[in-house]
């Protein structure tokens, strides 16, 4: 499997980057800054710089399976009576739009590998039937890279290009904090599994991390 993840650096996308050097596949990954994981051939990559991704592209070669999980969890003021706009169009610009906009310059790469496939992290938090006002311009962000995954899979199934949402849950990460239920370790094995076994009848689907389905 070969394979490129953005955002691993740390939390969820460093875990699934180990977890995929172990099981032998060829692994690529994207982050701004820090270390990628031993084995893990990197391409320091700004999200929001979406000028640089025809660069990723060039360097990439075939791929077999895209995950798109970098992301943010937004301002510190995100509330629907006291937003920081700014912040909010950040969050956008670098949950909704740069999924996207990577994908689609990587298009090429993984029609060039076999079995090409697309994966994108969301959260639970963008369950449209889930109330809470919390960290909306993350919620909204997530919710909107949903409509825009499900929109390229529409896209991509004449091609045998499967693309799925991924619901991994409350993850112990700097993001997701140390009370959360889920292990990274467990939550990255589950979503390598999805990922190696994905078929074109999931397409467009909102899944959980071992592949199971969830509602929108």
């Amino acid at each position: 499997m070969r394979l490129l993840i953005t955002g691993v650096n740390r939390g969820l996308g460093r875990a699934m980057a180990e977890e995929a050097v172990l099981r032998g596949w060829d692994v690529q990954g994207t982050l701004r800054r820090g270390g990628a994981p031993e084995g893990v051939v990197l391409h320091t990559l700004d999200m929001a710089n979406f000028d640089a991704f025809a660069g990723v592209a060039t360097q990439s070669g075939p791929l077999d399976c895209l995950i798109l999980n970098a992301g943010i969890i937004g301002p510190a003021t995100q509330s629907p009576l006291d937003m920081d706009f700014d912040g909010f169009a950040e969050t956008m610009r670098i949950n909704t739009l740069a999924p996207l906009a990577l994908a689609q310059a990587l298009l090429p790469n993984l029609r060039a590998g076999k079995g090409g496939r697309i994966l994108a992290i969301s959260s639970q938090m963008a369950w449209m039937g889930y109330r809470k006002p919390d960290r909306i311009a993350y919620r909204a962000s997530k919710a909107a890279l949903n409509k825009v995954m499900q929109g390229l899979a529409t896209e991509l199934e004449p091609e045998g290009i499967p693309v799925a949402l991924i619901d991994p849950g409350w993850v112990r990460t700097d993001m997701g904090g140390p009370e959360a239920d889920r292990d990274p370790e467990d939550v990255a094995c589950e979503i390598l599994d999805t990922a190696a076994g994905l078929q074109l009848a999931q397409t467009g689907a909102f899944l959980q991390s071992d592949g199971r389905p969830r509602p929108f």
